[in-house]
């Protein structure tokens, strides 16, 4: 998944919501991370709340609700077990004893009664201990916050020009591709309208994307857009930032913010043939974001938006094949920006940067020349077990027996973000656009595009 069009900062974290959402998961109670991790190793586990700059005493009271249920439920088998002997005693019973037996076996009753409310509610204590818990990171990703990301690699040449260089915006309503002010007087705010040669490049975009992912392997969908709670919640984008997230109350359904929703539920309560490698998706979905907290940042052009269209490569493999599977879905990426001519760099996102579910990940951030500075175009993240746990997604290991998959996913395209990064980047003197040589098939032949007839 990538973040927000716009500058970078933090995903969407996970969070509780009811019992009733809570129902399509696995089991009865959902997992996160894996609570055999947390209590073999708990010190990995704060050692990656330190480095997210997350409260190292969430470990220990997820440790102690686990206790609590584990002491709950065997109170409550203890009872029930108990309940089970007792009734055969009384059907072998006198009639003399029988009424006695009778209200000892009401007074049992209401113990087992009492005992399973306990259980239920240290059931739902551990939920939510276990949500308060991020993924785990992986050895290696830098501690700290979004700036401290490391550069992995820089690919192309900075662009250099003998003119005044023009903001995206500027240059779409002058080649008119971008009509923002039309966008807000029908819908508001952040909204927009692709016109001729933008609406082009959008599909001549997705089509390409869609092109590079099928040849690679990967299954076309059309996603949808909006989803249930289980889908929302197994993939880690509500809680404490659900306010970034539109929601239909009336539906109780969420427009989704990236198709990665809709494929990681794809296979929700499946257990999924993995004997011949990844089982890889390209998904095309709209996208929408409600941007909250981004008042006065980007408020021009198409760069933050409440909604976008994207392709969203997905991947569902073994976790030991997990961190090779996510170097080649950033390779993909990067096939895709060097196709556009971008000047761009990958980094290793920080580990208070990363959202909830992921436990890796890899941004490209092309070069933005009228702002001077790189921006997020793709971002890859390797999610390990903590979606395919919550969502009950499954496979069998070399014995058969059913194991959590690894999830991943990866921005094949994000359209309004990269026909922004292509109209400064490539905006000619003239005030024309070249159009990059892999993308002019898709634009059926079309070398540039030229200034809009007033």
């Amino acid at each position: 998944m990538v973040a927000n069009p716009g500058s970078r900062r933090r995903p969407l974290s996970t969070g509780g919501i009811s019992g009733t959402a809570r129902a399509g998961a696995a089991g009865s109670l959902s997992s996160v991370i894996d609570l055999r991790l947390v209590r073999d190793d708990p010190d990995r586990v704060r050692a990656s709340q330190r480095a997210r700059g997350e409260d190292e005493s969430s470990v220990d009271a997820l440790l102690a609700a686990d206790a609590a249920r584990r002491a709950a439920v065997s109170t409550a088998d203890d009872l029930r077990g108990e309940q089970k002997a007792f009734g055969r005693t009384v059907g072998k019973a006198t009639p003399e004893e029988r009424p006695a037996l009778l209200e000892r076996g009401k007074h049992l009753a209401a113990r087992v009664k009492d005992a399973e409310h306990n259980q239920a509610e240290t059931e739902e204590a551990l939920h939510k201990a276990h949500l308060a818990i991020p993924n785990v990171i992986i050895d290696g990703v830098p501690a700290g916050g979004e700036d401290n990301f490391a550069v992995l690699e820089t690919i192309g040449e900075k662009p250099t020009y003998d003119f005044e260089v023009a903001e995206h915006y500027e240059v779409g309503e002058r080649v008119g591709a971008i009509d923002t002010a039309r966008g807000a007087k029908v819908s508001g705010a952040r909204f927009y309208f692709l016109t001729g040669p933008g609406a082009l490049l959008e599909f001549a975009l997705v089509n390409m994307a869609m092109a590079q992912a099928t040849a690679a392997g990967f299954t076309p969908i059309v996603a949808p857009a909006l989803v249930r709670p289980e889908a929302m919640e197994g993939t880690g984008f509500l809680g404490a930032h659900a306010e970034e997230v539109y929601h239909l109350e009336r539906d109780n359904l969420y427009l989704v913010g990236t198709s990665e929703v809709a494929l990681a539920g794809f296979h929700s309560n499946e257990i999924i043939d993995l004997t011949d490698g990844p089982r890889r998706y390209a998904g095309f979905s709209a996208c929408f974001r409600r941007e909250a907290g981004s008042y006065g940042k980007d408020t021009r052009g198409v760069f933050r938006v409440h909604w976008f269209d994207k392709v969203e490569m997905f991947s569902y493999c073994p976790p030991d094949q997990a961190e090779a599977e996510h170097l080649r879905l950033l390779a993909w990426e990067k096939e895709f920006l060097s196709k556009l001519e971008l000047h761009y760099r990958v980094i290793d996102v920080a580990a208070g940067d990363l959202g909830s579910s992921a436990a890796r990940k890899y941004d490209c951030e092309a070069w933005f020349p009228a702002q001077g500075r790189y921006r997020e175009l793709t971002s890859t993240s390797n999610c390990t077990t903590f979606q395919s746990r919550r969502l009950g997604i499954r496979y069998r290991d070399a014995d058969g027996r059913p194991q959590p998959s690894a999830t991943l996913n990866g921005t094949a395209v994000a359209v309004t973000r990269t026909i922004a990064c292509l109209l400064e980047a490539h905006q000619q003197a003239d005030g024309s656009v070249r159009v990059p040589e892999a993308l002019r098939p898709y634009l059926g032949g079309m070398d540039r595009i030229e200034p809009a007839k007033q």
